[in-house]
């Protein structure tokens, strides 16, 4: 009877083993099917700043796509040849989309694109573009401006401090858009400069902050990815701006707002466009309209009256009728830069090398 009951049972259990191994091979299967993404970060994923920023666009389409897609990414990235290597690893694995989010990437990845024509390519914040490598940016200068109000606002002395990473174009008209921006609600007001030459280094930053408020700085601004300057701006009780990311946690006291991103949904729809063999090269520059910019939350020192302004121009911005970049506007000698009537384009912007009036420091670092 015993060897009947297991001539009866082992059926059985070569059917439930066949199930399970059937089981198993099929979750393998759709995992190894999964479409593989990929992002680069000069900085940590949990910066509080510009790389945390991305990554939260990398989750949001891990959790829209599910199983369908599996990403990953390579953090604390050096800029320059070791990039190349990066990209190569990833491309190994599989990847077959890969998002560079860092200006100092784009060498490797035109090279990179010529070497691996199968992928798709997109370099954030870059110039360059070819059959398999896209760029793409948002107007973050709208969302700068708008936070520069914020800040003159609560200067009383009238003068801000700004940490600022490299002097390229892109942080120039970034320094420039929140002169700008402080001077329309504090008029007269000077911002002050400090280069860090990195785009995350929270002690080059904390030295920065420290610096600008020896100097006079009863408000400050930043560039760079770190929170070090609102810890900071918060032990001193110093009202402060931030970049990239909501980090009020870090300065609940001063702090007042900051130009985000939200990456999301571009990062979404060039994903799917790569999956469905839709994916075309090209320039996408995000605006306020179209919910790639905004603002984070307002701290405690910002008015109802400010608060009021801000929205205003920001309407203004979604409209058109406002442009932070239309003349007439002066550099820091009182040469006219834009003419009235003109308004920078893009291209422009891109090619900024001087800055406005009102600023103190130099826009060649």
């Amino acid at each position: 009877m015993k060897r009947r009951r297991f001539a009866l049972a082992l059926p059985l259990v070569l059917a439930a083993a066949l199930v399970l191994a059937l089981g198993v091979s099929t979750s393998s299967a759709k995992q190894q099917s999964a479409f593989k993404a990929a992002w680069i970060y000069v900085g940590p994923h949990d910066d509080h700043g510009w790389s945390q920023a991305h990554d939260q666009g990398r989750l949001y389409v891990q959790k829209q796509l599910g199983s369908k897609v599996k990403t990953t990414f390579k953090e604390l990235v050096p800029e320059g040849p070791q990039t190349c290597q990066v990209i190569e690893s990833l491309v190994r694995d599989g990847n077959k989309i890969i998002f560079a989010t860092s200006f100092g990437f784009q060498n490797c990845m035109v090279s990179e694109a010529k070497k691996h024509p199968d992928v798709k390519f997109e370099q954030a914040t870059g110039t360059a573009q070819s059959k398999n490598l896209a760029e793409y940016f948002g107007a973050g200068e709208d969302g700068i401006y708008l936070s520069g109000m914020a800040a003159g606002a609560a200067s009383k002395k009238g003068v801000i401090g700004y940490v600022v990473p490299f002097a390229i174009p892109e942080v120039i008209r970034h320094a420039n858009a929140f002169a700008l921006g402080a001077q329309a609600t504090h008029p007269g007001i000077k911002v002050r400069l400090i280069w860090t030459n990195s785009w995350l280094d929270p002690g080059k930053e904390k030295r920065a902050a420290q610096n600008l408020v020896a100097a006079g700085s009863d408000v400050l601004g930043q560039n760079v990815d770190s929170p070090a300057t609102g810890q900071f701006a918060e032990s001193k009780g110093v009202a402060w701006v931030g970049y990239d990311s909501d980090a009020h946690t870090f300065a609940p006291k001063q702090w007042l707002t900051a130009a985000v991103y939200s990456w999301g949904p571009y990062y979404l729809r060039r994903v799917k466009a790569a999956m469905n063999g839709s994916w075309k090269s090209s320039f996408y520059y995000g605006s306020i309209k179209d919910g790639m910019i905004g603002l984070a939350s307002y701290g405690p020192k910002v008015s109802a009256k400010t608060k009021h302004a801000i929205a205003a121009k920001k309407s203004a911005i979604v409209s058109g009728k406002f442009y932070e970049f239309a003349g007439p506007l002066y550099d820091q000698k009182g040469k006219l830069r834009v003419p009235k009537g003109k308004r920078l384009s893009v291209k422009d912007l891109y090619a900024m090398n001087w800055l406005v009036k009102g600023v103190i420091g130099s826009a060649k670092g």
